[in-house]
């Protein structure tokens, strides 16, 4: 038996549940859970569907191609025995490093850490005892083209399928983010954009903030505005210190970071527009 998952979307109109489900049946696939959603605002209908097949992955694929013609879809069949490769770039804060890696060794993220890059040394030892590589790639203005070409070279040499900006203190090129459209991932504090540039949570605390969150999404050539994935929130109060604050903020950005890249890794997650269908 296979277990794989079946994603798709397409144009909304009636008769796609039950086409797929049709052609699903007749290869005597089970399907263990199904989510769907039509989309009001671009007229897009998404479809995940679970299923446990007692043939192929290629087989199945020769059978949704006919349908996909008809329908105009995207669709991806995945095995959930799978496990991509991913590759995190981080700088010198190591909260959503250490959870990732933590999630991984125990089996909570299925994918694997194929390589951990960095334009500082500092988090090599937080890496070393999960035996995970870490490249120093140190970048200056002048050196960025040639630093983020080794970035691509490493995703293309691993055979990588997401990269996670854990607390990745660089702005990606353009040619970057387009050439990794999809498969990146980034977290950040949500007081964007009331509270830009140096010590946020300084100023959050000179506003008097009762709320504070993080916000993961996809990496776009607009600076953190690419299509939310996942957000978590918190309530504060005028006791919470600046370093309190951050400290929270912390715990925030690790789990909103975590949930993003399992949701993204079991193919959960569709970009609707600028926003996303999320079937958690």
């Amino acid at each position: 038996m296979h277990e794989l998952v079946l994603t798709l979307s397409c144009p909304d109109r009636p008769g796609i549940v039950h086409a797929v489900s049709g052609l699903l049946a007749s290869y005597d696939a089970n399907i263990l859970d199904s989510q769907q959603y039509g989309s009001p605002a671009t007229s897009t209908f998404f479809l995940r569907v679970h299923v446990m097949s007692p043939v192929a992955a290629a087989v199945l694929r020769d059978g949704l191609a006919g349908l996909a013609d008809t329908f105009g879809m995207q669709w991806e069949l995945h095995a959930t025995a799978h496990r991509p490769n991913i590759v995190v770039l981080v700088s010198r804060e190591g909260h959503c490093l250490n959870d990732l890696l933590y999630r991984w060794r125990t089996g909570s993220l299925p994918c694997e850490i194929a390589a951990i890059a960095s334009n500082h040394t500092d988090l090599a030892p937080l890496a070393a005892p999960y035996g995970v590589p870490f490249h120093h790639l140190p970048v200056t203005a002048e050196t960025r083209p040639a630093q983020e070409q080794q970035i691509l070279d490493l995703v293309d040499a691993l055979d990588v399928e997401l990269v996670v900006l854990a607390r990745y203190m660089q702005i990606l090129s353009p040619e970057v983010c387009s050439r990794l459209a999809g498969r990146i991932i980034n977290i950040h504090h949500s007081f964007l954009p009331s509270f830009r540039g140096g010590k946020p949570y300084e100023q959050a605390y000179n506003h008097g903030v009762k709320l504070i969150g993080a916000t993961a999404h996809y990496v776009t050539a607009d600076l953190d505005e690419g299509p939310i994935v996942e957000q978590e929130v918190a309530r504060v109060g005028h006791a919470h210190s600046p370093a309190a604050l951050a400290a929270v903020g912390r715990d925030l950005e690790c789990v909103a970071l975590a949930r993003a890249v399992r949701w993204h890794l079991e193919h959960r997650v569709f970009v609707d527009g600028q926003r996303t269908v999320v079937f958690p």
